[in-house]
C-alpha cells in the first residue's frame, strides 16, 4: 500500500505484515471512536490530522497538582478537598506512578488477542480504606459557572479516557474501583484585577466508570488496522467535512477550468 510519509515518521505507521506489537495511546483509541477514517489515515496511511495548539497552562496546573498530592503522599496524608467531600482515600504510593504519569511510558497493557500495546499516561492514583485503587484525572478550564458534573456531551471522552485508564490499571495487576474522580479547576474572572495571579475554583467530581467496552475497541481497532479499506467517516468529524468540502471545490473548479479551456 502506497505510503504517504518516508523515514522516521513510518515507524508509527502500522503494518499488517509486520509481527511486532504495536502501541496504540489511549488518545488514538478516542480518535478511532471519533473518526475511524481519520484513524486510519493516521495510523496506516501516515497523515495526521493537524495538531493543536499546546494547552501549556493546563500543563502547568497539571504539574502543580501533582506536586501538591505528592507532598501529602509522602506523610500518608489526605488532601483537604478529599476532606471536603468526604472521599475516605489518601495519594496512594506506588513504585510505577511516575512511570504510569510518563506521557512518553504511561501504563501499559499488551492486548495478546491483537498484538496491540494499549498505552495511558495517568495523572494520579489514590488509594480508598478498603485498599482499592482510584484512578483520579485532572482537568482545567475558566467557565462562568460552577462545574459540578460531567454533563456536556463533549465530555464523554472524559468518561471513555477515565475508563480506559481504569481498564489499564486493573489489566496490571491492581484492585481498581469502579469511581473514579476528577479534580476540576475552574479559572477565575471576577476578581478586580490580574495581579500576576490565577485564582480557581476546584470541585472534585466522581464518576464511576466500566470498562466493558474497552476490549471489543480493541478488536475493532484491529480489524481495521488490518483492513485494505478505508473505513467511512464519522458522523460528526469537522475534518472530514473539510476535506469533503474542499474535494468537492477542486472537482468544481477543475471542471471550470475544462470548459475555459474548451472554449
Amino acid at each position: 500500500m502506497f505510503r504517504y510519509y518516508r523515514g522516521k515518521r513510518s515507524r508509527n505507521i502500522y503494518e499488517p505484515r509486520d509481527g511486532a506489537a504495536y502501541r496504540i495511546s489511549r488518545s488514538r483509541i478516542e480518535l478511532f471512536m471519533q473518526c475511524p477514517r481519520c484513524f486510519y489515515l493516521d495510523r496506516r496511511l501516515g497523515v495526521d490530522r493537524p495538531p493543536g495548539f499546546p494547552f501549556a497552562l493546563n500543563s502547568a496546573v497539571d504539574a502543580l497538582l501533582k506536586k501538591e498530592f505528592d507532598l501529602l503522599r509522602q506523610n500518608g496524608e489526605a488532601h483537604p478537598l478529599m476532606k471536603k467531600y468526604g472521599v475516605g482515600a489518601i495519594p496512594a504510593r506506588h513504585e510505577k506512578l511516575d512511570e504510569w504519569r510518563d506521557n512518553f511510558k504511561g501504563v501499559q497493557y499488551l492486548y495478546e488477542p491483537t498484538n496491540l500495546i494499549i498505552t495511558g499516561a495517568i495523572d494520579d492514583l489514590w488509594q480508598n480504606l478498603s485498599g482499592e485503587y482510584i484512578v483520579v484525572d485532572y482537568k482545567s478550564t475558566s467557565k462562568n459557572e460552577e462545574i459540578i458534573a460531567l454533563d456536556k456531551d463533549w465530555q464523554d471522552a472524559y468518561k471513555r479516557q477515565m475508563e480506559i485508564y481504569q481498564w489499564l490499571v486493573r489489566r496490571n495487576g491492581l484492585t481498581v474501583s469502579n469511581t473514579g474522580y476528577f479534580v476540576y479547576c475552574n479559572g477565575r474572572t471576577d476578581m478586580e484585577k490580574f495581579d500576576g495571579k490565577l485564582e480557581f475554583d476546584i470541585t472534585l467530581i466522581p464518576y464511576e466508570g466500566s470498562d466493558d467496552w474497552v476490549e471489543r475497541i480493541i478488536q475493532e481497532i484491529h480489524k481495521c488496522l488490518n483492513s485494505e479499506v478505508i473505513p467511512e467517516a464519522g458522523a460528526d468529524c469537522d475534518f472530514c467535512r473539510y476535506r469533503r468540502a474542499v474535494s468537492s471545490l477542486q472537482r468544481i473548479e477543475g471542471r471550470g477550468q475544462r470548459d475555459d479551456d474548451s472554449s
